[in-house]
Formats: structure tokens, C-alpha cells, sequence
């Protein structure tokens, strides 16, 4: 499956750390994983996991060669931040 949100062309991916390990999601979408960390942060949840196998694959944009790793915890972190603001 590939990702075609255009999330993928999200400049702030730009400021992630590069990765190409195939042990932490090589060419997995970055956008999809920072969606999933928002929505766990949002929710609060105390625990964290990924599985890189269920994220779409993407090779275009702002995401390429980025870390999904820490794309998913940015989304945490800003997930968390905003469940702040939840009425």
C-alpha cells in the first residue's frame, strides 16, 4: 500500500533526522506515523508501540528517508499537547 495524503508534503517532516535503517521503518510514510502518535497522545495512552508493517509505504515528499521513529513521537508529543485543549 502507498500513502497518497498529502501529509507527505508537510515541510515540517524536513526537520526530521534521516534514516535509512530497515530495522526502523525504511521507507515507511512519516506523515502516517506521525498521525498514529498524535491520535495515542491525544488519547493519553501510557503506552506506545508501532508496528512499521501496518503504515503505507512512501517514497515522495518532505518524508523521504526520514525517521518514522521520530515523526511517531513528535505526534505523541503533540498529541499529548493538544488533548490539553480538549473541552
Amino acid at each position: 500500500m502507498i500513502c497518497n495524503k498529502p501529509h507527505r508534503y508537510n515541510q515540517d517532516f524536513e526537520l526530521l533526522p534521516d534514516d535509512q535503517s530497515k530495522f526502523n521503518g525504511r521507507h515507511k510514510c512519516v506523515g502516517c506515523a506521525y498521525e498514529r502518535g498524535f491520535e495515542l497522545g491525544l488519547a493519553r495512552a501510557q503506552t506506545l508501540s508501532i508496528d512499521y508493517s501496518t503504515l503505507p509505504d512512501s517514497q515522495a515528499g518532505a518524508g523521504r528517508h526520514k525517521s518514522v521513529q521520530a515523526a511517531f513521537a513528535d505526534g505523541y508529543r503533540q498529541g499529548i499537547l493538544a488533548s490539553y485543549d480538549v473541552s
